[in-house]
């Protein structure tokens, strides 16, 4: 199989006994690439202990051969109720999960329908974050590809904050951004590139819009790229032209929150432990009621997924996992300012991925 499919459906036979089911179908995008290394826009997976199927329609047979060779390929056609008895007919399977957080009630009731027509002694059974917890922690061929597409994020952040001039929109330039990262291979963006000035710098995910940035204004950039399948998170904030004092305070507050959770953040913590390094410092500056938004979240195939730094977050952190550290401040009618770099748990200490320039370190 392609990638590391073989060890990955291994440890998802592990995880199907945990939950005691006997077979998984799984229809979740990232999480079929993640199992097989097909890429296509359609298609599911069936595991069983003794099968490992691929079930896509006639666009994708070919490809799903080349991408996928340690897999049967099912082809669909017709109507699920003609496909899917057919595709999970004759396993040794009582109880098949599948992924709730994906499938909709309506479709899960169709195939649970169908199953109980033409299946007996079948049951349908919801299963919540199974792959997702084999892909929380990064093998590190996964880190490399990670690690590609925050140079790429990286580059075109160090392009724009030379290129940048007043006068500019917001919309002007977020396309800059695209277009940079596009160029130097991103195969898309994971999420649509953010530009934020003055004002609407405060709303942290405000779109891009038809603004002129005005000097000395902050100006929050929050850009991602996709490579080999997987994302990277930046965000930078700057200020074209000179910085008035609020910017200069403000900016100094998340910069040195954001330093202390790259710096004390370490292997074994809770999210809700390593968010509050940042969020305290924040806090005692005086601007706690400020930071409305958790410290951070996992990055990797999703832009975002486990683990979740913040408050009530209750998930440990392990080498090998990738996700965002980014404190921030927004002000109603001023604006924000939001610091975010990608890393990695290396050793049971943070190694910090992104390498774009940040203003005052």
């Amino acid at each position: 199989m392609g990638m590391n499919s073989t060890d990955r459906v291994q440890k998802l036979r592990g995880m199907m006994t945990e939950k005691e089911i006997e077979g998984i179908f799984v229809s979740q995008p990232e999480n079929r690439f993640y199992l097989s290394g097909f890429n296509g826009s359609a298609g599911y997976l069936f595991i069983t202990d003794e099968r490992a199927v691929l079930a896509t329609d006639f666009r994708y047979v070919e490809q799903s051969k080349a991408q996928a060779p340690d897999y049967e390929v099912f082809q669909i056609s017709g109507k699920v109720e003609d496909w899917f008895p057919r595709l999970v007919g004759g396993a040794n399977v009582r109880r098949l999960g599948f992924e709730g957080d994906n499938l909709t009630a309506s479709s899960a009731r169709q195939l649970a329908d169908v199953l109980s027509k033409t299946g007996p002694g079948m049951e349908f059974v919801s299963v919540s974050g199974v792959v997702e917890s084999i892909r929380v922690v990064k093998e590190p061929g996964e880190i490399d590809l990670i690690s590609r597409a925050v140079r790429i994020s990286d580059d075109a952040i160090s392009h724009v904050i030379e290129w940048i001039r007043p006068g500019m929109t917001e919309r002007q330039v977020a396309w800059e951004i695209e277009r940079s990262m596009r160029e130097n291979g991103s195969e898309s963006v994971p999420f649509e590139v953010l530009v934020q000035s003055g004002p609407n710098s405060a709303l942290p995910h405000a779109q891009p819009s038809d603004r002129k940035i005005n000097p000395g204004e902050p100006v929050v950039m929050d850009i991602g790229a996709k490579f080999g399948g997987y994302a990277s998170d930046l965000t930078r904030t700057i200020c074209v032209g000179e910085p008035d004092d609020t910017f200069r305070k403000i900016y100094d507050i998340v910069l040195a929150a954001q330093l202390a959770g790259l710096e004390l953040i370490k292997e074994g913590m809770t999210g809700e432990a390593a968010d509050n390094l940042a969020r305290i410092v924040i806090k005692e500056a005086g601007h706690g009621d400020a930071f409305g938004h958790s410290l951070g979240h996992g990055v990797g195939l999703a832009v975002h997924e486990n683990p979740r730094l913040g408050p009530n977050s209750s998930d440990i952190l392990k080498n090998g996992m990738v996700f965002s550290v980014e404190p921030g401040i927004y002000l109603p009618g001023w604006g924000g300012v939001r610091i975010e770099d990608l890393v990695t748990l290396d050793k049971g200490k943070v190694r910090t991925l992104s390498q774009a320039p940040k203003i005052g370190k």
